[in-house]
This record gives structure tokens, sequence and C-alpha cells, in this order.
């Protein structure tokens, strides 16, 4: 599968460099062939899509619906691969992904499309779901990320909501780890779904989101007997 996806990629790159011409198609299909192969390569390495009718389907959706996801991580790969980092073919294979042992940000695990850079247990569940969001909205998925993080940025909303005890802002560098980044709307709902694997119907908040005030109803009755 892996020379069969570099191919479309490529492919994909040529249709759309088509557009400013023949030399268009052949300048975008060589700059996507850049990022396209050492992808191709990966998915042979770590057998990613699994030989069944599921991997079939993971791999159609990836290059079809998805393609504009899938050549982004495979831009994200090839940077981490040139900065000398390395697969992690045990965590990945046959997972309709690709790992990257390496954290791409210190302190973060990091995902585009279906390439995952330092994934652990513990988040797995986490960074799969971003895997699926890109699969869910296709060419939409990194738009409405980029549009939320801009608007999160400069109209902060989400300050209204803000758990401020648990997660002060005390600068800039905390403006976004700790309130633009944990209320973007791919990540909180990332993290709701964690909150309810640990916790489950457990009312508890997602990381920087305050738990709503409920008012206690059990002071009130209409029973006059």
């Amino acid at each position: 599968m892996g020379a069969l996806s570099a191919l479309v990629q490529v492919a994909a790159g040529a249709v759309a460099g088509s557009l400013l011409g023949a030399g268009g198609a052949v300048v975008a299909a060589g700059v996507v062939a850049i990022v396209a192969v050492p992808y191709g390569w990966a998915v042979g390495r770590v057998r990613a899509y699994p030989p069944s009718l599921r991997g079939a389907a993971l791999f159609a959706v990836d290059h079809s619906w998805s393609l504009v996801n899938t050549i982004a991580g495979a831009g994200f790969l090839a940077v981490n691969l040139a900065r000398g980092h390395h697969l992690d073919p045990p965590r990945c294979c046959g997972r309709g992904r690709i790992d990257i042992h390496e954290q791409a940000m210190r302190g973060y695990a990091t995902t585009l499309g279906n390439v995952i850079a330092g994934g652990t247990a513990a988040n797995e569940r986490h960074e799969d779901l971003h895997v699926r969001q890109a699969r869910l909205l296709g060419p939409l998925y990194l738009p409405l990320v980029g549009l939320n993080y801009a608007l999160f940025s400069v109209l902060p909303v989400w300050w209204l909501y803000h758990d401020h005890d648990g997660y002060p802002i005390t600068g800039p560098g905390r403006y976004f780890t700790r309130g633009v980044y944990l209320h973007v709307w791919h990540e909180a709902w990332a993290y709701r779904r964690d909150v309810r694997d640990r916790y489950g119907d457990a009312r508890v908040p997602r990381p920087g989101r305050r738990l709503p005030r409920r008012r206690d109803r059990d002071h009130y009755t209409t029973d006059k007997t």
C-alpha cells in the first residue's frame, strides 16, 4: 500500500498544479513527491493498514476524502524524519496510522493527519481521536482547527468558563498552553472523551473547563403535605 499511497498523493498534486498549467502540474507533483515518498515508505515499513476490509476502508478514506490531511501528515512525517526521529512500528502496526517515537514538541504528543509524534499508552486514545476527527471532516478539518485557534487567540471567549484556579493564566505562554489550546474545539472534544474514559458519568470537567454551577433543587418542593 505504501507505493500506492505515494502515487495517489503525487497524482493529486499534479492535478491541483495543473490548474496553473503543465509546468504547475510538474512542480506540484515534484513538491508533493518529496513528502509522499517517505510517507509511502513508512506505510510499508510499519504495515500501517491491516490486511482486511477495515484496512482497505481506512486507506480509501485517507486517500480520498481525507487526502489533504494525509498529505499534511506526510509533510509532518518528513520533517520529523529529517530531524532524526524514528518510527515506532510496534505501536502502530495495523492501526491505520504512523507513530513516531519522539515528540515533535517538547511535552506534547502531536497528531497531523494519521501521523502521531510522541504517542504513549496514556494518550493513545486522545491522539487516535484526532486521527478520526480528520477522517470525519476531511478537507474541512485543518481549516476549522486553524480558524478556531485564530479566533480564540484574539477573542478569548473561553475566558468566561475557564478554570482559572486549576489552570491559571500567568503569562503569554500560559495563555496559549493553558488557555487557547485547551479550549479549541478538537482538543476540548478529545479531553472530554479522556475524562469520560477515566471517570465515566461522574460530574468531572475536562482540563481547563470550570465545572458549571448547578442549582441545588433538593431544597425546593411543591409538596404541601
